[in-house]
């Protein structure tokens, strides 16, 4: 199966398309704009996401996550680089993946514990890429840019939900 770039982005204007995909000055003018993406993006978890169930947060991180992958893969090309640091969309849309199950979360740790735990996890694993994760940024285009945030999410959701698992037995 060969992934394609999305072509609707094609005909945005450049300075759109990049501000999208730095979330305006954040991914530009911070340093470690990564983690800046990714503090965003618990703020967006916390205002779309909170009452979501797992269906609701699955169906919107997919339409998020099909725009990231359409504007990242943009603004690569825009920009000229592969995976630009500055370029933080990905994480931002990645980030409520990490809080599937949250009321089962959040029932057993304090909100504050919860949110921290996961954008913790999420670094770690975007950070250090394991388990495959750093095979997934070969992927083509806005593709390779953001799956492998979806993955690290996906590995940090795992990972919180093992963690509350153990924590409900040793209490």
């Amino acid at each position: 199966m060969r992934l394609h770039q999305p072509s609707w982005t094609r005909g945005l204007p450049t300075g759109l398309v990049v501000a999208a995909a730095t979330l305006g000055p954040i991914g530009r003018r911070l340093p470690a704009p990564g983690t800046w993406g990714s503090a965003a993006g618990i703020g967006y978890f916390w205002l779309l996401f909170g009452q979501l169930g797992w269906a609701g947060n699955l169906l919107v991180s997919a339409l998020g996550a099909y725009v990231a992958v359409a504007l990242c893969g943009e603004a690569e090309l825009r920009l000229n680089k592969q995976d630009p640091g500055e370029v933080i969309l990905d994480e931002f849309v990645a980030i409520p993946l990490c809080f599937l199950g949250w009321p089962a979360i959040a029932a057993v740790l304090p909100t504050w514990a919860v949110l921290l735990a996961g954008f913790g996890l999420f670094r770690l694993f975007d950070i250090a890429k394991p388990l495959g994760i750093s095979r997934l940024q070969g992927l083509p285009g806005g593709w390779g840019v953001v799956i492998d945030d979806l993955a690290a999410a996906l590995a940090a959701c795992a990972t919180l939900h093992l963690g509350v698992w153990i924590w409900t037995l040793v209490r």
